[in-house]
């Protein structure tokens, strides 16, 4: 299984696997045709609230991360369906941020990696 996340405004890569918006709003100035998803699954985004929060509270990047995970174990089925469909493939977890770094598609790759080795 390969994760990688890359920002939705960069042109799609043959290379990217499955691309999966996982923001819960739809990036601006992005048609769906140049997005070229395969899915978005805004259930799998942080809460309004979660994301709210951080945007106040950027320095909490691990306090994000973990209420975020917390978030995520709520959505088994969702999670276990995404991996089962990147099974020993790549996958691309798109985002609209522009922290590269500090984004929730970063925190969901490895939260999906954790998950998968256990």
């Amino acid at each position: 299984m390969d994760i990688r996340t890359r920002r939705i405004y960069q042109e799609p890569s043959r290379s990217d696997g499955l691309r999966v918006l996982v923001d819960r709003l739809w990036p601006r100035g992005v048609s769906k045709e140049d997005a070229a998803l395969d899915a978005w699954l805004k259930s799998l985004a942080p809460s309004d609230e979660l994301r709210k929060w951080f945007h106040e509270h950027p320095d909490e990047w691990s306090q994000f991360c973990a209420r975020y995970h917390d978030e995520l174990d709520q959505q088994d089925e969702v999670v276990d369906d995404l991996l089962e469909r990147i099974g020993e493939g790549r996958a691309t977890l798109l985002y609209a941020s522009r922290d590269s770094e500090h984004n929730n598609a970063v925190a969901l790759q490895s939260y999906l990696q954790h998950r998968q080795s256990d």
